[in-house]
């Protein structure tokens, strides 16, 4: 607590595109409420806090920091590591500090290679130097420093403990409300939190559960992607050979994609009790596909059943989109320029 009594709040942006930022903003009069009730502690997108503040808290000053974003560079770890030690609670909000998300699909090719696309075979691009950030520059000036990009990203959780986790890309503002309800009545009320290492503010089923698009038990010969089919209303999307990835996705978002027609992309992460979003959903495509292996050879299924693949563009960013980082692979072995050696990182 501050001097006035108030709990402390940080919120800091690691790896991530700053939706989750602005989705706080969208609790919009709540604001009012949270402003009342908290001090904000370090929180680098809304007021001019800096790092030299945040080291200066004792150990626990921060009474809860939402930590959005994977953690890609040295810096995002360490700040990771510092927030930790200045927070009570530790909160991994949104899908890139939950899962990795987008900036952790870099994990199926190698720290050079994403370099390389980014900096030199880009068509937007003028570095005809072939200029490629290095994290110690000589000048004349002195050496300057830069983070260390690392070759692997990783979730929140794979570097410091983590107390509860709000999944979501970016978290639905009536779910942030409502765990920001619960932590006020925490903090000022005595109130009982959630077990250590919960996720809040969602379901713990499919979102199949709550979608209203009704299953016919449908089988299809192929995938669409969104732009080549009208889906026909009311019905369920994947049954209709758009990929949705429900069958593999945590409730509580109350299946808005697929209600209006596109299919759920799986930013809530996998329902409890399963352990690998991408296979839990290679399974549900099973289900799907309109093929008999009683009625023919191997030889021929298989060929089938690839045919039906080769119509999802990009099997493995479509089924680990977002848990590339907590899933069973983690990450591809290094087939780029790279030699695939990160150390640690």
């Amino acid at each position: 607590m501050s001097d006035n009594g108030k709990p402390k709040l940080a919120m800091y942006w690691a790896s991530s595109c700053g939706g989750c930022e602005i989705a706080v903003l969208n609790i919009g009069e709540h604001l009012l409420v949270v402003d009342e009730v908290f001090d904000l502690a370090f929180f680098p997108c809304l007021a001019d806090f800096k790092v030299s503040d945040l080291k200066s808290y004792p150990a626990g000053y921060i009474d809860v920091c939402l930590f959005n974003g994977a953690i890609r560079t040295s810096e995002n770890e360490e700040m990771a590591q510092l927030l930790r030690e200045k927070s009570k609670i530790m909160v991994a909000f949104g899908s890139c500090a939950y899962e990795g998300c987008i900036p952790a699909l870099s994990n199926l090719t190698t720290r050079e290679d994403t370099l390389h696309t980014v900096y030199l075979d880009n068509p937007s691009l003028d570095n005809p130097a072939g200029v490629v950030p290095q994290p110690l520059t000589t000048m004349a000036e002195g050496t300057l420093s830069i983070p260390v990009f690392y070759h692997t990203v990783k979730s929140l959780d794979q570097v410091v403990n983590v107390d509860y986790t709000i999944p979501g890309c970016p978290p639905e503002p009536h779910q942030i409300w409502t765990v920001l309800q619960a932590v006020v009545a925490a903090l000022l009320q005595g109130a009982a939190l959630p077990p250590a290492g919960s996720i809040i503010g969602a379901g713990n089923v499919a979102v199949c559960e709550e979608c209203p698009l009704e299953r016919n038990v449908k089988h299809i010969d192929r995938f669409y992607r969104p732009q080549e089919v009208i889906p026909e209303p009311g019905l369920c999307l994947l049954e209709q050979g758009l990929m949705c990835v429900g069958p593999a996705t945590r409730s509580g978002c109350g299946a808005l994609c697929p209600r209006v027609g596109m299919g759920c992309r799986g930013c809530y992460g996998p329902p409890d009790g399963v352990l690998d979003q991408g296979a839990r959903m290679l399974t549900a495509v099973a289900s799907v596909i309109d093929l008999d292996p009683k009625n023919m050879d191997e030889a021929n299924f298989e060929k089938q059943v690839e045919a039906v693949m080769d119509t999802i563009v990009d099997p493995a960013g479509t089924f680990y989109r977002f848990s590339m980082a907590h899933s069973l692979l983690h990450r591809a072995r290094g087939n780029g320029r790279g030699n695939g050696h990160g150390g640690a990182s």
